[in-house]
């Protein structure tokens, strides 16, 4: 889990820039949207939107903004209908990389990650080319408040959880599909502070990377993050500093 934790730790420092720059919402609305489209609006019967309200929430969204955007997307009110979808590719080193997008425009958006991916030193790949070397989990960031990783790693596993790591901020609790909610809901319960709550595409092989193929690889996977349309990037770098 190291170098899913270090790029995490990158990621997190990167969200207060998307925060200021209002992207963070863009991206929780749009999860939002679809969640609500796909599985209806009420939360309680819609694990998925229970999530992403849960999320928008602890982004600090206003409760007016989540209502406007269910409401878009169950029809009550007119708005954009958004496409999923995920695409693959290489980066510096035959890093392994996976693009979730949510796009109102699909011709638009391939054409715009695969200019992204080669102008930043990658190769868009086909369906499937690197979907494999990866399996979905469920992952929890929890803000560590001076908690010591002992007691945390007591708590999680016995909700269930697969793996912990730690960073000076925040606890990373990995979880398998099926207990994911549980042991966030345990978390909750328990009165931690989580911060974030997703499912995510997890390496099952890290590759090392550092140096200037470090510093490629984290230009182009920001570069990718950086657009509008594209609500997360995973990729198989475990980045050694």
């Amino acid at each position: 889990m190291s170098g899913h934790s270090k790029w995490a730790t990158i990621r997190r420092k990167k969200a207060g820039i998307d925060a200021k720059r209002g992207k963070m919402f863009t991206r929780l609305i749009k999860e939002i949207t679809v969640a609500a489209r796909q599985g209806g609006g009420d939360p309680d019967g819609n694990p998925r939107l229970r999530l992403a309200i849960d999320n928008a929430k602890a982004g600090n969204m206003p409760a007016d903004n989540i209502d406007r955007a269910i409401k878009k997307a169950t029809g009550e009110l007119e708005g954009t209908q958004f496409h999923e979808l995920t695409y693959e590719g290489y980066g510096p080193g035959g890093i392994a990389i996976l693009v979730e997008v949510a796009t109102d425009n699909k011709n638009r958006t391939v054409a715009e990650i695969r200019h992204l991916f080669s102008k930043n030193g990658g190769n868009m790949g086909e369906t499937g080319s690197v979907a494999w070397m990866f399996e979905r989990k469920g992952i929890i960031t929890v803000k560590r408040d001076g908690k010591p990783e002992d007691e945390m790693m007591e708590v999680v596993l016995d909700a269930g959880a697969d793996d912990l790591s730690t960073e000076e901020e925040f606890f990373e609790v990995t979880a398998a599909l099926e207990s994911f909610e549980t042991v966030r809901k345990l978390l909750i319960g328990k009165k931690f502070h989580v911060e974030n709550a997703s499912l995510q595409w997890i390496a099952k092989n890290l590759v090392p990377v550092k140096g200037e193929e470090a510093e490629k690889l984290v230009k182009l996977i920001e570069g990718i993050e950086d657009s509008d349309e594209v609500q997360n990037v995973f990729s198989n770098a475990d980045f050694i500093e």
